[in-house]
């Protein structure tokens, strides 16, 4: 069997029999690819971890990251252990195999004077779609949820956000939190329960909805974000999740707690909270540069 026979034998067995979707099928067949090509023909079987280390190092001088290296790594590492099954091959070369760790990206977050430009009353031409997206965004920015949590809402929710001060969401693995929700926007949700009725259709559950009624799509509510974010000058793109970030920085910034910050955002661990420390340092470094005299140059 010859690599490119063995690569479709295992791309059919990911698609037939392991029920693999065709996207991520489609993603296994260029990263085995990708070993091919590095291959240059060489026999699969005489393939070693030196011969693999190389692979990974010329593919990250070309400037592949980490995490692509580390999903690159990982399907080449099934794809040996497929062969190993079938005695194809004597050693899994990628056993052991880590890629270089790729420097953390900072998620991206707007100063508190920026979220509250963004969050000003914007002439949209019909008052009630801007009651929703005033709604909206306020409630992300005030809560931190996501964009698939935000239109997951039903109106039901509404009862908890008025009277008790919170909304319940579903997270990721379903699982449920609790989140505050800021006097602002709970105002904002009153002015949109006002006039919902008179988009929505009859029987749609939905809390926000769009033009024809029916519950309002996440690329929507991107679109009208970042609509919202030219038309008032913002100097930068901004999408949903740039919101749940602010949120959780200036949250930080000024309570100092993390653990609160850890629970509200719904991550299961701090380590994925930690980032928002970094920011907030790079606030101080940005306050401190400004205003030091032995800082300014």
């Amino acid at each position: 069997m010859t690599p490119a026979e063995a690569v479709a034998a295992y791309l059919d067995e990911l698609a037939e029999q392991r029920r693999l979707s065709p996207h991520t099928v489609a993603n296994y067949r260029r990263d085995l690819a990708q070993l091919l090509t590095a291959a240059e023909g060489q026999p699969l079987d005489r393939l070693l971890v030196h011969h693999i280390r190389r692979f990974v190092a010329s593919l990250h001088a070309k400037g592949l990251s980490g995490r692509s290296l580390a999903r690159l790594l990982s399907a080449w590492r099934g794809f040996f252990a497929w062969l190993g099954e079938r005695g194809l091959v004597k050693v899994n070369p990628c056993d052991g195999m880590r890629a270089p760790k790729s420097p953390r990206r900072l998620p991206k977050a707007l100063s508190v004077d920026e979220a509250a430009r963004l969050l000003e009353p914007a002439d949209d031409g019909d008052s009630r779609l801007e009651a929703r997206d005033a709604a909206m965004f306020e409630l992300l920015y005030s809560s931190g949820l996501r964009l698939a949590e935000l239109v997951g809402l039903d109106r039901d929710a509404l009862d908890g956000i008025l009277h008790e001060g919170d909304v319940r969401v579903l997270g990721k693995r379903s699982k449920p939190r609790l989140i505050p929700v800021g006097a602002q926007a709970r105002r904002a949700l009153v002015a949109w329960a006002a006039v919902r009725d008179e988009l929505a259709v009859d029987d749609e559950p939905a809390l926000f909805i769009n033009r024809r009624g029916r519950r309002i799509s996440p690329r929507s509510v991107e679109l009208r974000l970042a609509q919202r974010a030219l038309r008032l000058g913002l100097p930068q793109h901004v999408h949903p999740h740039m919101l749940r970030h602010s949120f959780a920085s200036h949250v930080l910034q000024s309570s100092g707690d993390l653990r609160a910050v850890q629970e509200m955002l719904g991550h299961a661990s701090i380590a994925s909270t930690q980032v928002y420390t970094h920011l907030d340092f790079q606030h101080l470094a940005s306050v401190y540069d400004k205003a030091h005299p032995r800082a300014k140059r």
